[in-house]
């Protein structure tokens, strides 16, 4: 799709996205990359930025990538695997969930919350203001970002009063800049003072507009075939992980419980260097998650709480 379709093609594309959304409401495998954009706390515990949520980049049809993923330590180390339920398929950790879930012990449904799936998101942004690190703003990153974020993206496309005017944020001529307002709340993370702006073009012109619509990243990578492996291998690194047997076969849908929220990050080198195997990239990854909000599907605070546990 080029530069000119996009613009033509605006008022569209925004009603694609709700329909995506749709899909989205009723339904991670990552090392560190510098690619991704991450927030910075001030020395009072807050954090602010104001990013732009971009389009969907050249030849790729949503602005987001939604990838579920595991993550937990057992007797035979670290299980970090992307789910493939992300694709609507069988994953042996949800199968296994739910025997847990279901046998009826208070130790079963609490093992099961610690391995339930996480959720995360992924989208290009163009960082217009970075306090912490000026010399980001005016580039284009990947931002990861879990449950909180995106809700806030439904509710400017999908606003909950008549009298709120629907704004595709992801648009870069009518859409806002979002104003990334982070507080910690009893420990963790917690975006509730998050906002959109008012509509507003990125850039003064065409040009401007095309020449950062062209930084983003691929979206679709986060789910190729590449990301997730076979069924079998899962179960194998299951079953080790969990030094047990053959893990049992029984559907789930992971939704059907909510833990309870884990407080405290971690700083404690010790830990990753007992957790595993795990690859390094995958440590220094998780070294750098702080706490989030209690938002339990946000994958940024998940990684950071079962490292502490």
């Amino acid at each position: 799709m080029s530069f000119s379709d996009l613009k033509r093609k605006s008022q569209n594309n925004f009603q694609f996205l709700q329909k995506e959304l749709e899909k989205s409401s009723t339904e991670q495998k990552s090392g560190a990359d510098e690619r991704l954009w991450k927030p910075e706390l001030d020395a009072s515990g807050n954090g602010y930025a104001v990013l732009r949520f971009l389009p969907a980049p050249d030849g790729e049809t949503v602005p987001w990538a939604k990838l579920y993923s595991h993550g937990f330590q057992g007797p035979g180390g670290w299980f970090i695997e992307n789910s493939l339920t992300t694709r609507g398929d069988k994953d042996p950790v949800s199968e296994y969930n739910s025997v847990l879930w279901n046998n009826g012990t208070d130790s079963g449904k609490e093992q099961a919350r610690k391995q339930k799936r996480k959720l995360s998101y992924y989208s290009n942004i163009y960082v217009v203001k970075d306090p912490k690190h000026p010399e980001n703003e005016g580039k284009v990153f990947l931002y990861r970002y879990g449950k909180k974020i995106f809700d806030k993206i439904m509710g400017s496309m999908q606003p909950e009063f008549q009298d709120e005017t629907p704004v595709n944020p992801f648009d870069l001529w009518e859409g806002a800049n979002f104003k990334l307002k982070i507080k910690t709340v009893a420990g963790y993370w917690n975006y509730d003072s998050a906002e959109f702006d008012r509509p507003a073009a990125l850039a003064a012109n065409d040009d401007e507009l095309e020449a950062i619509w062209k930084q983003a990243y691929s979206l679709e990578a986060y789910t190729a075939d590449d990301q997730f492996k076979s069924y079998d291998e899962l179960k194998t690194r299951l079953n080790a992980v969990l030094n047990t047997g053959s893990a049992p076969a029984v559907s789930i849908n992971d939704e059907e419980y909510d833990p309870a929220p884990v407080g405290g990050g971690f700083n404690d080198p010790a830990i990753m260097a007992a957790a595993t195997p795990v690859p390094q990239s995958m440590k220094e990854e998780l070294s750098n998650l702080k706490p989030s909000s209690n938002d339990d599907d946000d994958a940024l605070s998940y990684f950071a709480r079962l490292a502490n546990d």
